[in-house]
């Protein structure tokens, strides 16, 4: 679209779209497409459904003229029209034969010829070789330009190679095999990547701190520890707050980041300037307030063996599952059981494999604690309300939890009820603002450091415009350029 306007209560938005546009096959764009792709959207086999949704009910659009559409929520939705961010405008004359036969969902399938794969992005598939690799060329029909009125995109083909795993795609990257990967280096690899970029050999470019810190939280579903003798101090509030204080999250920053990394106490960073509470006071480490709230919490070291106590001369001790094979989610496990052992807790760590692991945590059932990172797909909190409404199924702390809420979870619900269908932006702010207050003071996941977020690129490349969310690279794909 090249303008849209807000109508009536705020619930229905026209749009007017670019005239001329086309899609790679040299086709005319048209409302039509946009009313197809919304049909699209819910039909069975799709998973977009519910990102179309607000409060149970689909997003409409409604056909205004050949070249005007009128977007149509139910209620007044605080995002507006960011909610289209997730809707892929489709090509009604490719696939409407699909749709009335019911096949929609197999209409495009790794075994349709390229050629019959059509879009309006800066690049078209061309080739495509399961397990090795994507071959994209640029779309002639493509409608942007550069700022000095140039073609775009720049590249004239562009060649994703699937690789393993990191190690595979640094190796690649320093062999001058590939010019970069899709995603953010890993922690670890930081220090030998910045040697490179001394070196001149590799660009190592710093795009911010990460909107996704990991997170530790405990079951704190009602019935998680019934029959369990943990259950009277595991789920209390002093507990997680105890951990958060305990933590000299510059310490854990070198251990398991290298440096490479900012403390963090909450969910949002600073990195989301948007929305990031600006008055939250900084967790600082504090040991003593740490085995202080502890003792309030009826853990106190009652042998003198430097460990606390829960029912006699029993350690409390809980278990805390997190991810094999990601080494920040590793190194992070095993220095929180460190630092916890110097306030006298507790922890064991266990590694599971990422199924394992997200079936145990999203079943509310069997485990203790989980160390994990949530990703956050938008910086806008509406868009994250599975995550902090007490209904929603990120919600992970508590899933489920129904009329067994605790009395700040539905504090936290009444406020983001309110958030939500604001269109006010400063009322927005304030109303999250004190959803996080409610976060903070309660800690249901407790954060230690947000990683610093870094891609590695061939020095040949310029025109960058990386982002800080994945794909990095490829969120300004068409602007990237090459050196001869």
């Amino acid at each position: 679209a090249e303008r849209w306007q807000r109508l009536d209560d705020g619930r229905r938005y026209r749009l007017s779209l670019r005239p001329g546009l086309r899609f790679s096959d040299g086709s005319p764009l048209s409302v039509d497409d946009v009313l197809f792709s919304f049909d699209a959207a819910f039909d069975r086999s799709s998973v977009l459904g519910d990102a179309l949704t607000v409060g149970g009910t689909p997003v409409r659009a409604e056909r205004v003229d050949a070249l005007t559409v009128d977007v149509v929520f139910p209620r007044p939705y605080g995002p507006e029209l960011r909610v289209l961010d997730a809707l892929p405008i489709l090509p009604k004359h490719r696939l409407q034969s699909a749709m009335d036969r019911g096949t929609f969902g197999e209409a495009w399938s790794t075994t349709t010829p390229p050629s019959d794969i059509v879009g309006l992005g800066p690049f078209v598939l061309v080739e495509h070789q399961p397990g090795v690799k994507l071959v994209f060329d640029r779309n002639p029909h493509y409608f942007r330009t550069s700022t000095d009125g140039g073609r775009l995109p720049r590249l004239d083909r562009l060649v994703l190679q699937i690789l393993p795993d990191q190690d595979a795609q640094l190796l690649s990257l320093q062999a001058a095999e590939s010019d970069g990967s899709a995603s953010e280096i890993r922690p670890a690899d930081y220090p030998q990547m910045k040697r490179l970029a001394d070196a001149g050999r590799v660009q190592l470019l710093r795009l911010g701190t990460s909107l996704n810190p990991d997170g530790l939280w405990v079951n704190l579903r009602a019935d998680a520890f019934n029959g369990d003798s943990r259950k009277p101090w595991l789920q209390r509030d002093e507990v997680r707050q105890a951990i958060s204080a305990g933590i000299d999250r510059a310490r854990f920053a070198d251990v398991v980041f290298s440096g490479a990394a900012d403390p963090a106490s909450s969910p949002v960073t600073s990195s989301n300037k948007d929305w990031s509470r600006p008055d939250a006071p900084p967790e600082t480490f504090d040991a003593a307030r740490a085995k202080a709230l502890l003792a309030s919490a009826g853990l106190v070291d009652r042998d003198g063996d430097g460990f606390v106590d829960d029912v006699g001369t029993r350690h409390a001790r809980f278990t805390v599952l997190t991810q094999k094979g990601q080494t920040s989610l590793e190194r992070g496990a095993g220095e929180i059981r460190e630092q916890m052992r110097l306030i006298g807790l507790e922890l064991d760590v266990v590694l599971l494999d990422a199924p394992a692991l997200i079936q145990r945590f999203l079943s509310g059932a069997n485990y203790d604690a989980v160390y994990f990172n949530l990703t956050t797909t938008d910086t806008d909190p509406a868009s994250q309300v599975d995550f902090w409404r007490r209904d929603g199924a990120a919600h992970v702390w508590n899933l489920g939890a129904g009329t067994s809420a605790l009395p700040w979870e539905r504090e936290i619900d009444a406020l983001m009820d309110r958030q939500v269908t604001s269109l006010d932006v400063n009322e927005r702010r304030r109303l999250f603002w004190a959803v996080q207050a409610r976060f903070d003071e309660h800690r249901p996941i407790v954060y230690f450091a947000a990683p610093h977020v870094y891609v590695a690129v061939s020095t040949r490349l310029s025109g960058l415009a990386p982002a800080l969310t994945r794909p990095q690279l490829l969120w300004s794909a068409d602007t990237i350029d090459v050196a001869p």
